[in-house]
């Protein structure tokens, strides 16, 4: 892989893994002003679908297969199905115990599912496996996000 491609690749996922919390705080609170998380989600839901329909179509989406579409796993066509899942439960948790607590929360079980995914080649990722090295970054990243609510959640509010 060269430079610029993974200087790239580091780029997208940070904004992606910024904006996360942002739409958290944003799909949880459309929920207690319209005083419903589920059509808060359905909101979010089908903007982010416009914006990805938009997107595809302006980058060749035309030329899409429906054959193409028949060969695919079932397992990949339930993808929509975790995305619905996190955006239902970050709108509705998210107010209720803290954009902090439930994304650290997400984020700890990020670290895990990705771990296992690399490491058994899950779903067609590369194999990636967990040495003892990756072993201890996993441990240390996760130990950081206990710190980190364990110091928010005992944090005393400014009078």
């Amino acid at each position: 892989m060269n430079a610029p491609s993974l200087a790239f690749y580091i780029a997208l996922s940070t904004v992606g893994g910024i904006l996360i919390p942002i739409m958290a705080a944003l799909s949880g609170g459309l929920g207690r002003t319209i005083d419903n998380p589920w059509i808060a989600a359905a909101i979010v839901s089908g903007g982010g679908f416009a914006l990805v329909l938009a997107f595809a179509l302006l980058n060749g989406g035309m030329s899409f297969s429906w054959d193409a579409l028949g060969r695919a796993q079932p397992l990949q066509l339930l993808a929509g199905a975790g995305f619905a899942f996190y955006l239902l439960s970050i709108t509705w948790v998210g107010p209720r115990f803290g954009i902090g607590n439930a994304v650290m929360f997400v984020l700890g079980g990020q670290i895990i599912s990705s771990a296992l995914i690399d490491h058994f080649g899950l779903f067609g990722a590369p194999h990636k496996p967990i040495d003892l090295l990756r072993a201890a970054g996993l441990a240390i990243m996760m130990t950081g996000i206990v710190i980190a609510q364990v110091a928010a959640n005992n944090s005393k509010p400014a009078a």
